[in-house]
């Protein structure tokens, strides 16, 4: 995402390449940030005038894409820190509520990379300026932790394809 919001394509491409190759090694086959992976390099390639390589790649993204779920189904919730202990006992007592609102934001976030990705277009890169409001976000929106919830938010805010159905 870096490289594309300094309008370097090339540099974007060589860097959604190898993150691709890691992706097809380390994760799983249901995993969405294979996904994310997929439709970037697939968007990369189209970008680069090689269209004709990337219908399997696209499509290959946005089917884990639409196959997810059993990925999402066992997230966890993750125990945040929170500044009072009233707050810290509310949680202990009502995890089951926390639970929910957290698979209610994640079913949230799923359906926004579903919709970039599940069009009938050939995916397309975001532009430099998009790169750089996508960066912002996620360095806005990203928890501190390493936990499943910071896994989903980068697959589904640094999913670098443009979605073509909200310029229309």
């Amino acid at each position: 995402m870096e490289r594309l919001t300094a309008g370097d394509l090339t540099a974007a491409s060589e860097r959604m390449a190898e993150a691709l190759r890691i992706a097809n090694e380390g994760f799983a086959p249901d995993d969405p940030r294979l996904a994310t992976s997929l439709a970037n390099h697939g968007a990369a390639l189209v970008a680069g005038g090689e269209a004709h390589l990337s219908g399997r790649t696209a499509s290959d993204g946005a089917r884990v894409w639409r196959e997810c779920d059993g990925w999402i189904a066992k997230m966890t919730a993750p125990r945040v820190a929170r500044s009072s202990l009233f707050h810290m006992r509310m949680e202990q007592r009502h995890r089951a509520s926390y639970e929910e609102r957290w698979r209610i934001k994640w079913a949230e976030l799923v359906a926004e990379a579903r919709g970039r990705v599940g069009g009938s277009d050939p995916l397309t890169l975001v532009s430099s300026e998009q790169a750089i409001a996508t960066l912002a976000r996620w360095r806005r929106e990203r928890p501190a932790m390493l936990n499943d919830t910071r896994k989903l938010m980068a697959a589904v805010i640094l999913l670098a394809c443009r979605d073509m159905t909200a310029e229309r």
